[in-house]
């Protein structure tokens, strides 16, 4: 073989790799649409005149999706909430509603943060809501000062143990002097292996830490909504919070000092009936790393067509989803048709 017959032989060889490496980035990019683009509404599970769906959270676990939300609904004419939980492989065909805590309005477990890997389990974190007598043709009632923090905790995700308090003002402080807290989230600590943190709405939103999730101290607060959500992305914090209406993002570095970021999120409100009365409660996970999806996805809820104060808090709100690149702009089902 002569010298140019060799150079033409290197030559196509790293044509046919460049043409190999094009095309497995062409199937990736058709998995990723593919997977995302098969959803057709926004809506993961709507609510009606009965029922609310409120509050999710979300873990991907060995290919599973394992949302967790808030269930409100009606029975016997009296409103409870309820911690429930649903699984999908391809965020189209759930399981049926698994509830995991008890039918108590003295108590309402719900509006579940997150679920950790702590040990040889998994935690999930939760709140209280009392909301002792209340009737379903009774004015929109917010939850008691009664209401705090917990944990559970499983082997399998499926079998959790009783609901737990997490006395995270401190050991020194009595349960009854910890204040109202709800819309609990836990994080490690980017910095410090095995340092846990507890962001929950008192004060804006207040953090404590833990090493061991009983023993907590007190950190501090700064402004901000509900339903805090925290990601650890390029040695950063972003925070997620719903003020009245919208999701907005805080930026931070140390936990101390916070930067807003970006424009509040509202998604497709302006055409949604069924979110018409407020966005909120959005919560990210980063799956950017997996070509099944190369995107951050949020999922949030949605009241309307009224406002929560106006009647729909405990019925007609639905659980959405939406995804994004770079958490700045934002898509979900159908909008591109619009």
């Amino acid at each position: 073989m002569s010298a140019n017959d060799e150079k033409t032989r290197k030559g196509l060889t790293k044509l046919n790799l460049l043409i190999l490496l094009l095309l497995l980035t062409c199937q990736n990019s058709q998995a990723q649409e593919n997977m995302l683009s098969a959803l057709e509404s926004p809506i993961v599970f709507k609510g009606n005149d009965s029922i609310a769906y409120r509050d999710p959270a979300i873990l991907f676990h060995e290919n599973i999706f394992h949302l967790f939300y808030t269930l409100v609904r009606s029975e016997d004419s009296l409103i409870y909430s309820y911690t429930a939980t649903n699984k999908s492989a391809d965020l189209m065909h759930w399981s049926s509603a698994k509830i995991i805590t008890p039918r108590d309005q003295n108590l309402n477990f719900c509006s579940p943060g997150n679920v950790i890997r702590f040990e040889n389990e998994w935690i999930l974190c939760l709140q209280t809501y009392p909301r002792p007598g209340l009737r379903d043709t009774d004015a929109t009632r917010y939850g008691s000062a009664d209401a705090r923090i917990y944990i559970m905790r499983s082997l399998d995700l499926e079998n959790w143990s009783e609901p737990e308090i997490i006395r995270v003002k401190g050991p020194e402080i009595e349960i009854a002097d910890m204040g109202r807290m709800i819309d609990p989230y836990l994080l490690e600590d980017k910095d410090e292996k095995g340092k846990w943190w507890c962001f929950y709405k008192q004060n804006g939103v207040s953090m404590s830490y833990s090493h061991d999730l009983r023993n907590w101290t007190f950190y501090g607060h700064t402004e901000s909504g509900e339903n805090v959500s925290v990601l650890n992305e390029h040695n950063e914090y972003i925070l997620f919070h719903s003020p009245s209406n919208a999701i907005s993002i805080k930026r931070s570095s140390d936990l101390r000092i916070w930067t807003d970021w970006g424009r509040p999120i509202t998604l497709g409100q302006d055409q949604w009936v069924w979110a018409k009365g407020r966005i909120t409660a959005g919560t990210v996970i980063n799956l950017k790393g997996d070509p099944r999806f190369g995107k951050y996805l949020m999922f949030f809820h949605g009241s309307g067509p009224n406002t929560e104060q106006e009647g729909d808090f405990d019925k007609n709100a639905s659980l959405g989803i939406a995804w994004s690149g770079d958490l700045l702009d934002w898509e979900w089902p159908g909008k591109a048709s619009k």
